[in-house]
């Protein structure tokens, strides 16, 4: 019953985390518009900024799982959100000096922060309970990840992207100076509480303790698990499609034979977007106390592959929803393809967890493929790149999670 207590209260502060990260990674979406209209950038240039901060998920990935096997997971999440404060804070030398590539090294500072928590939190909490339960966990905390991402949209609209209106180049650079320095105060604050809560160590876990013992009998690295590099590569295609929809969303429903909106207009239509990936996680996270996770991820990726064709396909608001709701369709391949991966990684979890965040680095490559076919082929025609990588994820919850988990039974 203590254990039990003790779990349920480091899941609660474990949410905060995802809630933290993932509204300022939803703020990318409005930085993007940002910058095209602040330097006068093509699509392809202004896809950096998601070049840039996903970018540190590869690079830093590694890195921060042997910061966690070093200081542990709890000190592992105070260093991270320092981290990504001081990312925040940057962006006001930025936009004094309104020079992009200040802008960019802020993105990578704050990403870094974000890749260490990525890799702490979310094993921590497929662990923390029983294992048939961790997709369904995972998804409820995603859930209010998505929240998060749900008002970021709005927040970012109205202070950001409406507060450039009518004003010089100058001025309306510091549109980013109010909302990122009070983020970076909140992230400290944040830090602050770690720095005194207790929370379980992750290595005394039960589930760790038996997968140890029992699933890596014969395997000396996280390479000799086909179907968790199979499913890095499941998350790096996930990722990539997500944040490429959103991240063109709001010069999309510009368009004007979509929906010719202005760009603050549009904004805050990602927040139908976010909100579809918070309801599916809400509901996601009851489905699998019934459903396999694999099958729901096929079924998704199936989904999300026939609104891609209807918006690449079709005009007007038609074509809009259809984009926009594929944010529905979303909302449970994170959790279910990182459950999928790290099973039975015993003393290799952390690792393992390390490279899957690394994967996110799909978020930074995809979208530059979409900005530069954007700039030749049309916006439109471009989210065709998307239907590659939910075809991927569609092979991975049918056949690629099973791949040499068979040797470990």
């Amino acid at each position: 019953m203590n254990n039990k207590n003790t779990y349920q209260t480091a899941f609660m502060f474990l949410v905060s985390l995802f809630f933290m990260w993932a509204f300022l990674t939803a703020l990318n979406d409005i930085l993007v518009p940002f910058v095209k209209e602040l330097f006068d950038f093509g699509y392809t240039e202004a896809a950096l900024v998601q070049f840039c901060f996903f970018g540190a998920f590869f690079l830093m990935g590694y890195p921060a799982s042997l910061l966690l096997d070093r200081f542990g997971y709890k000190k592992g999440i105070v260093i991270g959100l320092a981290v990504m404060s001081l990312g925040a804070f940057l962006f006001y030398p930025a936009s004094v000096v309104v020079y992009y590539p200040l802008f960019l090294g802020a993105l990578f500072v704050l990403a870094t922060g974000v890749t260490i928590l990525q890799v702490a939190a979310n094993p921590y909490v497929a662990v923390l309970g029983a294992p048939e339960t961790a997709a369904s966990r995972l998804n409820l905390a995603q859930g209010v990840n998505s929240f998060a991402k749900v008002i970021a949209p709005i927040f970012g609209s109205a202070l950001i992207l409406g507060g450039m209106e009518g004003l010089p180049k100058a001025q309306q650079a510091e549109a980013v100076q109010m909302p990122y320095v009070g983020l970076a105060i909140a992230l400290l604050a944040l830090g602050a509480v770690f720095a005194f809560i207790k929370l379980p160590n992750i290595q005394d876990l039960d589930s760790i303790k038996e997968s140890n013992e029992v699933n890596v009998a014969g395997r000396n690295s996280i390479f000799d698990f086909p179907y968790l590099l199979l499913g890095a590569l499941a998350i790096f295609m996930y990722v990539g499609a997500e944040v490429t929809i959103a991240s063109f969303m709001v010069s999309f429903l510009g368009e004007g034979h979509i929906a010719g909106l202005e760009p603050d207009a549009a904004g805050r239509y990602l927040s139908f977007y976010w909100g579809g990936l918070m309801v599916g996680r809400f509901l996601g996270a009851a489905i699998l106390q019934k459903m396999k996770s694999q099958t729901l991820l096929a079924i998704m990726a199936v989904a999300a592959i026939l609104f891609l064709l209807t918006g690449v396909t079709m005009s007007g608001w038609v074509a809009g929803w259809a984009i926009i709701l594929i944010g529905f369709c979303n909302s449970i391949m994170w959790s279910n393809i990182f459950t999928l991966a790290i099973d039975g990684l015993g003393k290799f979890t952390s690792k393992g967890s390390g490279l899957l965040v690394m994967a996110i680095v799909g978020g930074a490559i995809i979208p530059l493929i979409h900005g530069f076919l954007a700039d030749r082929i049309g916006l439109q025609s471009s989210y065709a790149i998307a239907i590659v990588c939910y075809l991927y994820v569609l092979f991975y919850a049918v056949r690629g999670y099973r791949i040499g988990k068979t040797e470990v039974a």
